[in-house]
């Protein structure tokens, strides 16, 4: 979504301006804590602020709801086992909160799922992957080693944050330099923002934050890989960030970052399939498994490409059913359908240019 000016953004924070409520979302950086424009709290100064169209967007930047403002509620007055529900996730976002244990707690899930969904837009486990994912992901978006500064999630001490990060990506912060690292790093795209894996071999991973999909592939990494994930940045992150922004602006059509394949002889085959299709075309299932050396196994490829962890440089959006219609994207067919169009529209410009 296109956000207003930064200035007329501040102004609206400052005047606590009611016109804006649900137009953008402010965080502070110094409290790790995003509000909506109209919270009562103490006006901050702008250069610790920045702006969301979406709470989800903050959750997944590290940063937690003000319990003043309450962003996050879209109806008002949510029932108090309904707030007590939220303070104990975002007391401890790595508890893994199953629905025996809600049934514990004397809450029935399907109630749990039908009320945050009412009075938040998005779903139980939804919120408490986006806080779980998005404690980690704080860091690695500021590009700072965890172990050089204090950081507050919540929880008592650094070592808490410690060990929950630690939980989630599988390797301690502090093992920020030396040998055995994937350096990880925060990118945004007009598509919302991406995390990035890299160390001097390649590319390991380059996908949505949001994706439901980013934890699972963060942990299949750290089966491939026996060191560890740290924020940091990295020459072949760099380079992924100069290529993506020349991508987004019609400028490039084929990557040239070194790219780090990991998985099943199939699995590989099947990517390696992906990256053959040209620029501003599309393939369907069965001949991508032609393509891979496995006609017939189209139900087998498009599992192939769910697995696949480097978005856009690998181009699984470039696939789609037999009569054309979409299909299977785990970064959501909205996304998908402007990959598409932006590569369309860029081919249908440059022949514009040539024959002009």
């Amino acid at each position: 979504m296109t956000l207003p000016s930064t200035k007329e953004m501040y102004r609206a924070v400052a005047d606590r301006d009611p016109e804006f409520d649900g137009v953008f979302f402010v965080a502070v950086r110094t409290t790790r804590i995003f509000c909506r424009p109209t919270c009562p709290a103490r006006t901050p100064l702008p250069q610790n602020v920045e702006y969301f169209s979406n709470p989800s967007e903050a959750l997944h930047a590290g940063y937690r709801p003000c319990k003043r403002c309450r962003p996050m509620d879209r109806v008002p007055g949510p029932p108090l086992w309904l707030r007590d529900l939220v303070e104990r996730i975002d007391k401890d976002p790595t508890e893994r909160l199953r629905e025996q244990d809600l049934r514990d707690m004397d809450l029935e899930p399907a109630r749990v799922r039908r009320t945050f969904k009412r009075y938040f837009g998005m779903t139980f486990h939804a919120y408490h992957r986006a806080r779980r994912i998005g404690m980690a992901l704080g860091k690695v978006r500021e590009g700072e080693r965890v172990t050089e500064t204090a950081f507050d999630h919540g929880f008592d001490s650094d070592s808490g944050f410690r060990d929950a990060f630690s939980r989630i990506v599988g390797a301690a912060p502090s093992r920020s330099r030396g040998a055995g690292c994937l350096f990880a790093a925060w990118i945004d795209t007009p598509l919302g923002p991406m995390l990035a894996l890299a160390d001097d071999e390649g590319l390991w991973l380059l996908e949505f934050v949001d994706r439901r999909m980013l934890e699972t592939q963060l942990r299949t990494i750290r089966k491939r890989f026996a060191g560890a994930i740290v924020p940091g940045d990295h020459r072949f992150l760099q380079q992924t960030r100069g290529e993506l922004a020349e991508y987004f602006e019609g400028h490039r059509r084929r990557f040239d970052v070194p790219l780090v394949l990991r998985g099943t002889d199939f699995q590989v085959a099947a990517w390696k399939a992906l990256l053959e299709i040209p620029y501003g075309t599309t393939r369907s299932y069965s001949e991508q498994s032609a393509a891979a050396g496995h006609p017939g196994s189209q139900r087998a490829i498009g599992r192939a490409n769910g697995d696949n962890r480097i978005a856009i440089i690998i181009p699984c959006h470039r696939v789609v059913r037999a009569d054309g219609t979409l299909c299977g994207y785990g970064g959501g067919l909205w996304r998908k359908q402007w990959l598409l169009d932006l590569e369309r529209n860029t081919l249908e410009r440059g022949a514009k240019h040539e024959g002009s």
